[in-house]
């Protein structure tokens, strides 16, 4: 094959791009544009020859040299110089030339095969692949095609080629619109639009992705745009798909909506992903024939009717989960898109809520977090939507009501929900409710011999039954006392029976209700060495949904190997749970009855306060080292309330931050259980302490409810205790929560409470902090002089306290009021003050912080190109430091230099990306000033139906908060432009 040199170095060609030649990885010369427009107008004939006066037609059009094949002669010759080895590959025949070269060394001929293969793999129903295909497909494209090459032969292919990438990229948003990338797409198609006003391909697709992503006025809006355009540019109307769309939207057809099938995902991404969480089942699963077929036979009807809920009620330690759990693993077939499952630990003292439950199934559906919305109703349909056409089960164990269960719901036809509780769930309106009763004495001596085994339980069958009378026929009591037996081969099972006689203990504790789960419990408690029943005790005091191996040394106050071997001997007796490797969690009805041992074994109760204070001191110092790793020169960390016991430490900011997160949930957890101690004595202080320390999970914005509840909590607590200094600072940590929430009113009330508060105690902690944030907030609220003097009281306190990143913090927000006062000079010299001072000490992402507000300064002093690069080095930052919401605000600000510097169609695009990435996660005020630039792009790009839409928008968000931006967005709906 002419093209291989034998060697494995095919010369390999690309034109969607500027014309290049590579024999391997050596790039070949391709000469002058003459000669690059010669080899060019060849590749493109795909390997068919081409004569002298078609090559001179290309190359020169109408008026060619005088010395044309001459000059074509010079070209072919350089041409095969520069092939070398390879100069066969190109032929002179018929008075013409052709190239001639191996399948696939061409990129336009990959772009063919791969675009097929998509139109096939579409065709079979597999659009992730498609998708995957397609933008194979348009990566090879590496700027414009053709790239310098002259002549109208070049220039037509040139349009052609662009034309086709055109077209690819279109069927790609296709695609991720079917499978529910809409939020996504409308960025991008917001620019593609303003690049191509007149292609109304695109236009259907925006239209469309936007009435997906809930914004049908905008949808609208785009489709009046297009229309004055239309008339306006070619007099003509709107092609019939634009229009039937339009008739549609306004119709508001639920059919726009996207139905994803069980070979796609919900939102664009990797591959779809099916669940598959159910917990192992029992192979000694006995008996329960009658409900067994009850509850199959529900599921198995799920298909093709209304969803399936069938929901087992029983007393505790009945079987419901081991019941429900086997019939679930016998109907997998008829739910092979997945199976979820969740503890909702509905028995212990704090149940899972449904909101933090919803995110849970939906990242196990594939949903990324920055997806997830906050709120249980959004959640909720977030949750419908993703299973819609789907065949989910899900398996809703330990209710605690039907109102934590009816979020839960799949709700559409194909899915099926099977929830365990106590209860029974006649509030749950068409669920087929089973009543869980104890065992048959027969099926409860079957339990048991199989766990002890037939030889040994066959000659003492009396005594067998003695057994499983004096458990009340209770599935758990029998399988832990089975479980004992076979443990230990020197018993007997008269002896066990003999163990149980005791009537007075048994009557007590088999009783109805929890008192019949403690029995049970107690027998393997009963036979635990001191120092595991110690440990399952102080275990018990803990609030969260786990524990880590870490945290689990410092309550009971052991060493991490020591602590290890005891938890893992519980894990052996099934008291204990292992989660994940290194972490450990109780059954929520364990959990109770561990706690009801530490009332009523740990002795002096002093312990059990001293256990959950080593906790308490763990979190805090793990935190606050954390923190000042994040935040080199911070000297919060003198100032927080000292630790008797140590917590990890870190080298690595990754590896910190890291457990800052995954530890969100036990650490609040912790701070909500301290709030509500019933003799708090110094642990407020430490508990509130906990929360500053933490602070970057409520900027994080991903748990920023759960912190906002335990701050709340926490301040109610201190004021009943007294404690000013806590409350002082408790007050300054909601501060910071409510500023990111944009509820600014009331954080200026908790600030200023705070400021008091410190002054009183003579905190410095609120004095610089709480003084910062309330000259935050009075910029926000454009309060310039007030913002002026907090933020200067701020700055003298941090000063004094030797709190470098702090002074810096301070000074970025000063030149932001320098800003907003007009005087720009000193503003950029402040922010450049403060950048200075956070190279300096080396802050982490807390250097983004600066980079913003200096980019901030810049823009205003019309140094936009200095500005891009300030936000282009912070958006990095945050991005690998978590920090979603300001990353989406620094995208903002990128939105804004673009539409001052006379690009709107790509302000636009980033516009966009801002609100995808921040509306999740900040408050109404943020997401309003985001929309009105938007507005403003759209308007510069002369779509403005779509530029009110979004003025609307953002002027109803305004009036809502009574913010003063409202009076500019009406100026802009009022302007003639806008008009």
């Amino acid at each position: 094959m002419a093209g291989d040199t034998g060697h494995g170095r095919q010369l390999r060609f690309t034109v969607l791009g500027p014309v290049r030649a590579w024999r391997g990885e050596e790039q070949l010369s391709t000469g002058a544009p003459q000669q690059r427009a010669l080899l060019a107008a060849l590749l493109l004939r795909g390997g068919r020859t081409a004569t002298a006066p078609e090559l001179v037609d290309a190359l020169w059009g109408e008026a060619p040299p005088h010395a044309a094949l001459a000059a074509l002669r010079t070209y072919a010759s350089r041409m095969r110089k520069a092939f070398g080895p390879d100069a066969e590959a190109l032929v002179s025949e018929s008075g013409g030339y052709a190239i001639r070269v191996a399948p696939g060394c061409l990129d336009t001929e990959e772009a063919e095969r791969l675009a097929g293969e998509a139109d096939k793999a579409r065709s079979g129903g597999d659009r992730a692949r498609a998708r995957d295909l397609l933008n194979r497909a348009l990566r090879l494209w590496d700027g414009e095609p053709l790239a310098g090459v002259p002549g109208p032969y070049a220039e037509t292919q040139r349009a052609r080629l662009e034309e086709w990438r055109l077209t690819l990229l279109e069927n790609r948003l296709d695609l991720d619109l079917d499978v529910g990338g809409h939020a996504d797409a409308v960025s991008e198609l917001t620019a593609l639009t303003a690049a191509h006003p007149l292609r109304e391909r695109l236009r259907e697709l925006l239209m469309l992705a936007l009435y997906r992503s809930g914004r049908q006025a905008e949808a609208l809006a785009v489709y009046a745009d297009t229309r004055r355009l239309l008339a306006e540019e070619l007099g003509v109307d709107p092609g019939p798909e634009l229009s039937e769309l339009h008739q549609r939207i306004l119709q508001g057809d639920s059919d726009l909506i996207v139905h994803f099938s069980s070979a796609d995902r919900p939102v664009a991404g990797p591959a779809f992903v099916r669940p598959a969480q159910l917990p192992a089942t029992v192979s000694d699963f006995t008996g329960r024939t009658s409900f067994v077929q009850e509850l199959s036979e529900q599921l198995a009807t799920a298909e093709g009717r209304i969803m399936a809920v069938s929901a087992v009620a029983g007393i505790g330690g009945v079987g419901k989960t081991t019941l429900a759990v086997h019939v679930a693993h016998a109907a997998r077939q008829h739910f092979p898109d997945g199976q979820l499952y969740v503890d909702l630990q509905g028995t212990g003292p704090v149940v899972a809520e449904p909101e933090a439950v919803l995110g849970s199934f939906l990242r196990a559906l594939g949903i990324p977090d920055s997806a997830i919305p906050e709120g249980l109703e959004e959640r909720s349909a977030l949750f419908r939507s993703t299973l819609d056409s789907r065949r989910v089960l899900a398996l809703l164990d330990n209710a605690r009501d039907a109102a934590q269960v009816r979020p839960l719901l799949p709700g559409t036809e194909g899915c099926a929900a099977l929830v365990t509780s106590r209860s029974r769930m006649v509030g749950l309106a068409g669920a087929h409710l089973v009543d869980l009763d104890v065992m048959s004495p027969d099926e409860a001596l079957v339990l048991f011999t199989r766990i002890v085994g037939e030889e040994r339980v066959a000659p003492e069958r009396e005594a067998a039954m003695d057994v499983v009378a004096a458990c009340g026929f209770l599935p758990l009591a029998i399988r832990i006392a089975a479980s004992r037996l076979a443990a230990r081969r020197t018993w007997t099972v008269a002896s066990l029976a003999r163990k149980l006689g005791d009537e007075r203990r048994r009557l007590d504790e088999l009783r109805a209700g929890d008192l019949a789960v403690k029995a049970s419990f107690e027998l393997g408690y009963g036979q635990l060495e001191p120092a595991q029943a110690r440990a399952f005790r102080l275990l018990g005091l803990a609030d969260g949904p786990d524990i880590s191996l870490a945290a689990a040394a410092a309550l009971l106050g052991l060493p991490v190997e020591d602590t290890e071997e005891l938890l893992e001997s519980l894990v052996d007796t099934s008291l204990l749970e292992s989660a994940a490797p290194g972490r450990y969690r109780f059954h929520d009805l364990v959990r109770l009855y561990a706690r009801s041992c530490a009332e009523r074994d740990e002795q002096p109760p002093s312990e059990r306060a001293a256990a959950l204070s080593r906790l308490l001191d763990f979190y805090l110092a793990t935190a606050a080292g954390v923190y000042v790793l994040e935040r080199p020169g911070e000297q919060l960390l003198k100032h927080l309330a000292p630790t008797t016991h140590p917590g990890l430490t870190f080298t690595d900011r990754g590896a910190a931050s890291d457990w800052l997160f995954s530890e969100a949930g036990c650490l609040l957890a912790c701070v909500r259980q301290h709030a509500h101690a019933d003799e708090p004595g110094d642990v407020l202080q430490r508990a509130v302490d906990l929360l500053l320390a933490a602070k970057d999970l409520a900027e994080s914005g991903a748990d920023a409810r759960r912190y906002e509840r335990a701050a709340t909590e926490l301040l109610a607590a201190t004021q009943a205790a007294g404690d000013r200094r806590a409350e002082g600072r408790a007050r300054t940590v909601l501060t910071h929560v409510l500023n990111w929430a944009c509820r600014f009113e009331e954080a200026d009330e908790q600030a200023r409470l705070a400021v008091l508060l410190g002054r009183a105690c003579d905190d410095p902690v609120p004095l610089c902090h709480a003084a910062n944030n309330r000259g935050i907030t009075a910029i926000y609220e454009h309060r310039h002089e007030d913002a002026d003097v907090y933020i200067r009281e701020a700055l003298d306190a941090f000063r004094a306290d030797g709190n470098r990143p702090g002074e810096a913090s301070t000074l970025s927000n000063l030149s932001r009021v320098h800003l907003e006062a007009g005087r720009i000079e000193s503003a950029v010299r402040l922010a450049e003050e403060a950048m200075a001072l956070y190279r300096e000490i080396d802050v982490s992402w807390r250097l983004a912080n600066g980079l913003y507000a200096y980019a901030l300064a810049l823009t205003r002093a019309g140094r936009l190109d200095e500005a891009m690069a300030r936000l282009a080095e912070a958006r990095p930052i945050f991005r690998a430091n978590r920090q979603r919401l300001w990353e989406g605000m620094t995208v903002f600000r990128m939105a804004e230099l673009h539409l001052y510097g006379g690009k709107p169609a790509e302000g636009a695009a980033h516009a966009e990306q801002a609100l995808a990435m921040v509306r999740l996660i900040c408050g109404d005020w943020r997401r309003a000033i985001i929309l009105t630039v938007l507005g403003r792009c759209l308007d510069a790009l002369g779509q403005s139906g779509r530029a009110q839409a979004c003025w609307t928008e953002a002027l109803s968000l305004f009036e809502q908060l009574g913010a003063s931006e409202a009076d500019g967005v009406r100026a802009l709906l009022s302007s003639p432009v806008a008009a």
